[in-house]
């Protein structure tokens, strides 16, 4: 298993090494289910965690690591701005699937830095780098990877996503179980194991994050044009390539 405890930049041989490492895996999964590239990564590619929001899709993976073993590590994030039926569903939906490792993850200086709590409508990528990212690195600075519910079809810049990939400039692995699934994919996944919808879905809230940058969407729109409304933004920035965000979506 590879030493990231201190997650610095992997350049040189590490680099190539891991490189040829995900490159290997891809080529031993790349006709396999997204519950046998759960299976995988969880077997076979170091100590890894699931990050879930226990937003609109999140109970597909959050099944999928139950059934392969109940006590994956699950990364929740609780920016503390969050709609209260994603913390009553995240308790639900945790207990119904028996996942045993859940870890809520919270800043630990937001008091210091948005001492009011006004931070999102004067700078919303500080926000979130405050409340989101930043707890997300530290949490993950004990692991070699993460599984990600990023799919191709949510965007120009995903369609070539692959089932396992190096995150750039951390030494980590980011897995994409569902890189290959269509929205129907999803949605049939959730019926036939007739898992629990996020209660905000029915009320028009196809994507959802914290609750005073996430309004409903109308029939016709792109289901994440209700993440900052109104504003060039559509990612929280957990996702980074060179330590940049990278924006996906309708307003990339």
């Amino acid at each position: 298993m590879l030493d990231l405890a201190e997650k610095t930049p992997v350049d040189g041989p590490d680099a190539a090494a891991l490189a040829a490492r995900v490159a290997d895996l891809n080529a031993r999964y790349r006709h396999h289910s997204a519950t046998a590239v759960m299976q995988g990564a969880l077997q076979n590619a170091g100590k890894i965690a699931l990050v879930s929001s226990f937003g609109a899709e999140s109970v597909v993976l959050l099944h999928m690591a139950a059934v392969t073993d109940r006590a994956t590590p699950v990364l929740f994030i609780d920016t503390e701005m969050l709609f209260t039926e994603t913390l009553v569903y995240q308790s639900e939906v945790s207990e119904r699937l028996g996942l045993s490792n859940v870890q809520i993850i919270r800043a630990d200086d937001i008091t210091a830095r948005d001492p009011d709590g006004s931070l999102h409508r004067r700078d919303t990528d500080a926000c979130c780098a405050l409340r989101k990212t930043e707890p997300l690195n530290r949490a993950l600075a004990s692991y070699d990877g993460w599984i990600t519910g990023r799919k191709r079809f949510q965007s120009g810049t995903r369609a070539a996503l692959e089932f396992f990939e190096v995150e750039d400039g951390t030494g980590r692995i980011k897995v994409n179980p569902l890189a290959h699934w269509a929205p129907e994919d999803v949605r049939a996944y959730m019926e036939e194991n007739r898992l629990p919808r996020h209660p905000l879905v029915a009320k028009g809230y196809p994507s959802i994050g914290c609750a005073p940058c996430t309004s409903p969407v109308a029939k016709g729109e792109d289901p994440r044009a209700g993440r900052w409304r109104n504003q060039e933004k559509d990612e929280c920035g957990i996702h980074f390539v060179n330590g940049k965000m990278v924006r996906t979506g309708a307003k990339s």
